[in-house]
C-alpha cells in the first residue's frame, strides 16, 4: 500500500520576481543501512537554491512508499518528527520553483502514482513540451489526475506502462520514447531507485557513491562499464555494491553535503536502476547526436561549488568575467558584483581589467520566499529587501556592476537607482551572459517572449531604460569559450559545444509543438529547431502499450 502525509496547503503567493527561475532540484539515495530520509533532507538543503516554493521526500521500505510534501522551504515542510516517520532503505526528494499557474500543493513533488499494484513516486526537474495530448489519452484510458503538471503525466505514463508490462524499467523506457522536452528524473518503488535523463541531457543529473570509511574510492571507469539488461550482481558491479550506498542529484554540491563521491554524470537517454542487486545501466532511448545541456546552469542556476563538465561553476563564472572585460572594457574606479552569482565574474573582470574589486552590495541572506502576501508598499521596496549598498565604499566612485543576466529589466532599474542614491558617480552595467532574447520551454520560467526586455529593446534602449551610463553583454562565442565542451559542434555557424543556447540564439534542440508554443513568440521572430516536431497519433499510448519490439530483442 502507499501512504501520503500532507499539511494544509498555503494559499498566498509571493510576488513574481524579475529573475530567472528553474523548475527544481532532485535527489535520490539508495542506502539500506543509513537514515535515507535525513540524507535526502540534507541533499535538498544543498539544492534549495533551485526551488523554494515546495519540497517533498518519498521513502521506500521494501513494502510500501510513503510521501511527505508541502508548500514552503525545506525547513518549513519537514520537522525532525516528520523525518523520523520516514524510514526505509531508499528515498527521493524534490525542491520546486513553480511556474505560473502551477503553484499548488497538487503540483508539489514527488508525485505518487498507484495503478493497481504498481506504486511509484517520481521527482522531475525540467519541462515536458508535449504532455497535453498524452494526458488526454490517459484520461480516456481511465487514469485519474490531481494536477495539470507535466510531471504527473510522466508519473502516470510510467505507472500505466509498468502495470501492463509488469516491468518498471520497461514502463520508464516506453515513457521516455513518448515524452519530449528537458528532464532529469528520479523515481522509486518499494525496493529500487531509478534515475534517467532526456536524450539531449538538457537538465543535469549526477551519480555519486556513499563509501564507508576504510573502503577504496570508487573508480568511475568501473561504473561506466557496468553491464546492462541484468539484475545480477557480479564482477565489478558486485564489488561496487559492497559499499554503503548510491546517490543521484541535480548538482555535485548535494553529493558533498551527504559525504558522497562524484562518480559520473547520468548519460543522456540513460536509465540507472539501483537496488540490493546492484547498479544496472541501460540506454532507455538513443542519445541525441548533439547534446544540449542548459547553458544557464553555469551562468546562474548551479551553486558555484558544484562541478560541471570537470570544471567548477565558480571557475567558469570567473572566466566569464575575464572575457567580459576583454569584450566590454570601461574606465572605472571599482568593480562590484551583484550577490551571489555576480561575484565570481566580478572578480574575473577586476583581474582582467586591473580595476580594483570591491564590495558594494550587501545581501540580506534571511530574505526568502514567503507565502505571506506582501503589501504594495513592500513590493515597491523591490531590490532593497534583498540588497543594500555600502555607501562608504561606493560614494563618489565610477562603478562597474556585474550581474548574470537582464530578463525583464525591472530589478536592474531599481539597482542602478539605488547605487546612484548611495552616491555612485557613474554606473556601468556589465552582464556575464548574452542577451536573453528567446523564451525557454525546457525548465526556465521565461516562456513568453514579450516579457523579455532584450526582445523588445536594443542595448542602447535597455541602457537608457535602466538608467546606466553604459551597458555591455558577453557574446555567445565568449560565453562558450569559458565553458568545458560537452559535445561536438552542430556545424558551421552553430558552435553550441554541447550546450542549449536557445535563449540567446533561438536554436531549439527539441522542437516546440504548436499547441505549446502558440502565442509565445513575438511577430517577426522565427525560432530554429534542430529536430522535427512530431505529431502524436491520437492513440499513441495504446499503440505503445502493444509494441513489444524492444523486449523481443533485449533481455528483460
Amino acid at each position: 500500500m502507499a501512504q501520503q502525509i500532507t499539511n494544509t496547503p498555503a494559499t498566498c503567493e509571493s510576488a513574481r520576481e524579475d529573475a530567472l527561475h528553474e523548475e527544481c532540484g532532485v535527489f535520490g539515495v539508495w542506502a539500506p543501512e543509513r537514515d535515507v530520509a535525513r540524507l535526502t533532507y540534507f541533499g535538498l538543503k544543498a539544492l534549495q537554491h533551485r526551488g523554494q516554493e515546495s519540497a517533498g521526500i518519498a521513502v521506500g521500505d521494501g513494502g510500501t512508499v510513503m510521501v511527505r510534501k508541502d508548500l514552503g522551504l525545506i525547513d518549513q515542510v519537514f520537522t525532525d518528527a516528520d523525518l523520523s516517520t520516514l524510514t526505509g532503505q531508499l528515498a527521493i526528494g524534490h525542491v520546486r520553483y513553480g511556474t505560473a499557474g502551477a503553484k499548488s500543493w497538487e503540483a508539489a513533488q514527488p508525485h505518487l502514482s498507484t495503478i493497481n499494484d504498481v506504486i511509484i513516486a517520481l521527482a522531475h526537474n525540467g519541462t515536458l513540451v508535449n504532455t497535453d495530448e498524452l494526458r488526454r489519452q490517459l484520461i480516456e484510458l481511465g487514469v485519474p489526475f490531481l494536477s495539470n503538471s507535466d510531471s504527473e503525466v510522466a508519473a502516470k505514463l510510467i505507472g500505466y506502462f509498468t502495470q501492463r508490462t509488469h516491468h518498471l524499467r520497461e514502463g520508464i523506457r516506453k515513457t521516455m520514447e513518448l515524452v519530449r522536452g528537458g528532464y532529469a528524473m528520479t523515481l522509486i518503488n518499494e525496493q529500487a531507485l531509478y534515475a534517467f535523463r532526456d536524450p539531449y541531457g538538457i537538465r543535469p543529473l549526477v551519480l555519486g557513491k556513499l563509501v564507508d570509511e576504510g573502503l577504496d574510492e570508487v573508480d568511475p571507469s568501473a561504473v561506466s562499464a557496468l553491464p546492462s539488461q541484468t539484475d545480477d550482481a557480479s564482477g565489478d558491479e558486485g564489488a561496487l555494491s559492497s559499499a554503503s550506498g548510491w546517490v543521484v542529484a541535480s548538482e555535485t554540491c548535494a553529493l558533498d553535503i551527504v559525504g558522497a563521491r562524484y562518480v559520473r554524470d547520468i548519460r543522456p537517454g540513460e536509465i540507472l536502476r539501483i537496488s540490493a542487486a546492484g547498479l544496472v545501466s541501460e540506454q532507455g532511448v538513443p542519445a541525441a547526436a548533439e547534446s544540449a545541456e542548459c547553458i544557464f546552469e553555469q551562468v546562474y542556476f548551479a551553486r558555484p561549488d558544484s562541478i560541471m563538465g570537470g570544471k567548477s561553476v565558480y571557475a567558469c563564472r570567473y572566466d566569464m568575467g575575464r572575457r567580459l572585460a576583454q569584450e566590454n572594457p570601461v574606465d572605472a574606479d571599482m568593480v562590484i558584483g551583484v550577490p551571489d552569482s555576480g561575484l565570481p565574474p566580478a572578480e574575473g573582470f577586476a583581474r582582467e581589467s586591473g580595476i580594483p574589486f570591491g564590495e558594494g552590495l550587501i545581501k540580506n541572506r534571511y530574505v526568502a520566499r514567503t507565502f505571506i502576501a506582501p503589501t504594495q508598499e513592500l513590493r515597491a521596496m523591490g531590490v532593497r529587501m534583498k540588497l543594500n549598498p555600502l555607501r562608504d565604499n561606493i560614494a563618489g566612485k565610477r562603478l562597474v556592476v556585474i550581474d548574470d543576466s537582464i530578463v525583464r529589466g525591472t530589478t536592474m532599474v531599481q539597482l542602478v537607482k539605488m547605487l546612484r542614491q548611495a552616491g555612485a558617480a557613474e554606473v556601468h552595467v556589465r552582464i556575464n551572459s548574452p542577451e536573453v532574447v528567446w523564451p525557454c520551454f525546457y525548465g526556465i520560467d521565461t516562456d513568453v517572449q514579450a516579457q523579455l526586455i532584450s526582445a523588445n529593446k536594443s542595448v542602447e534602449e535597455i541602457c537608457a531604460f535602466i538608467g546606466a551610463d553604459s551597458l555591455g553583454f558577453l557574446s555567445v562565442e565568449g560565453l562558450l569559450a569559458c565553458l568545458p565542451e560537452t559535445g561536438v559542434s552542430a556545424g558551421a555557424g552553430c558552435p553550441v559545444h554541447g550546450y542549449c543556447t536557445a535563449c540567446f540564439t533561438g536554436v531549439y534542440p527539441v522542437a516546440i509543438p504548436d499547441s505549446f508554443g502558440r502565442d509565445k513568440f513575438m511577430p517577426g521572430y522565427n525560432p530554429c529547431n534542430l529536430s522535427e516536431n512530431p505529431v502524436l497519433p491520437r492513440d499513441v499510448v495504446r499503440v505503445k502499450d502493444h509494441d513489444h519490439s524492444w523486449e523481443e530483442h533485449h533481455e528483460r
